[in-house]
């Protein structure tokens, strides 16, 4: 048995400690917002939040979790009231919408660390990030709008 935090809520998973976090995540508790991307820590829109970290759930294992507390974007805010959740809508960011969730959770981590970054400290930080779709301007714009509000 795996015990972890997940959204603010004490969890215990009997999956084999080598399984991803990110299958755990979606398939065995059914939280959908975290999404299988590449699998190879490179596209980023697996992003999760482990003890604050913005961090890949496909490069993490159920037992490198244990006792950890773990943020998914379904966590952020129950009601979609978070400053970059109202950012994202004001500035239109989603085209297709895959990569959106990574990109939100990444953004809070950056946030959460510097809550004034400037520019170039928000295209540094969300590089870690791809968007298919390429609405870096549009994400950037909104990362700062939330800045503004935090």
């Amino acid at each position: 048995m795996t015990k972890f935090t997940l959204n603010g809520q004490p969890v215990e998973v009997d999956n084999p400690p080598e399984e991803l976090l990110l299958l755990v995540i979606r398939d065995g508790i059914g939280l959908k917002g975290t999404k299988y991307g590449c699998g190879a820590a490179m596209c980023g829109a697996c992003t999760v939040h482990v003890d604050g970290e913005a961090s890949f759930a496909c490069q993490l294992s159920v037992g490198d979790v244990e006792g950890a507390d773990i943020t998914t974007i379904e966590g952020l805010s129950e009601d979609g009231s978070h400053p970059l959740q109202k950012a994202w809508v004001a500035e239109q960011v989603p085209q297709c919408g895959y990569c959106q969730s990574g990109q939100i959770m990444r953004a809070a981590a950056l946030l959460s660390e510097n809550p004034k970054p400037s520019r170039e400290e928000i295209v540094d930080y969300m590089s870690a990030n791809l968007c298919r779709c390429g609405t870096y301007n549009r994400i950037f714009k909104a990362v700062e709008r939330a800045a503004q509000e935090v």
